[in-house]
């Protein structure tokens, strides 16, 4: 079985843009099955293509499984079985001996920033870096499948 224990913060915009980072990763996603519960989402970048499936255990923690798939079925998948979704760039950052991967949302979702961390278990202590602020992690509103169907745009209605 596939696990992923995932916890997930803001940023402070100012210290992201000073900050050196590498290059990111442009990548569009849409989901087949999406409640509250579990996820089906096809994503792509400019090279590849996964099939994702999650399964919430609790609020950190969920099954997950991911294949590679060819980058044309996934273009196709996309195009005509998902309604919605999102994009993003998505940076690797290494810190303290983790990686942070932050996405920086366009489209419907422009200027939301989040950063998540992958653990070994629920309790694993980690050092943030200055530029993570609050921690977004029991809110749902903030997991791309949410993103997809309730944009960051319409927050404020």
């Amino acid at each position: 079985m596939g696990a992923e224990i995932e916890r997930k913060f803001l940023l402070d915009h100012e210290k992201w843009e000073r900050l050196d980072k590498p290059g990111g990763t442009h990548y569009r996603q849409g989901y087949l099955l999406n409640n509250s519960n579990q996820t089906l989402r096809v994503r792509i970048s400019d090279k590849q293509g996964f099939l994702n499936l999650k399964s919430k255990v609790s609020q950190v923690s969920r099954k997950e499984y991911e294949y590679e798939i060819p980058l044309a079925d996934g273009i196709e998948i996309l195009n005509a079985f998902t309604k919605n979704g999102t994009e993003k760039t998505r940076y690797r950052i290494l810190f303290a001996g983790k990686t942070w991967e932050v996405d920086v949302f366009s489209g419907d979702n422009a200027g939301l920033i989040v950063a998540e961390i992958e653990l070994n278990s629920e309790t694993e202590a980690f050092e943030k870096p200055d530029w993570v602020t609050n921690e977004v992690t029991d809110d749902d509103r903030y997991s791309n499948a949410s993103l997809s169907a309730h944009p960051f745009k319409d927050w404020g209605t």
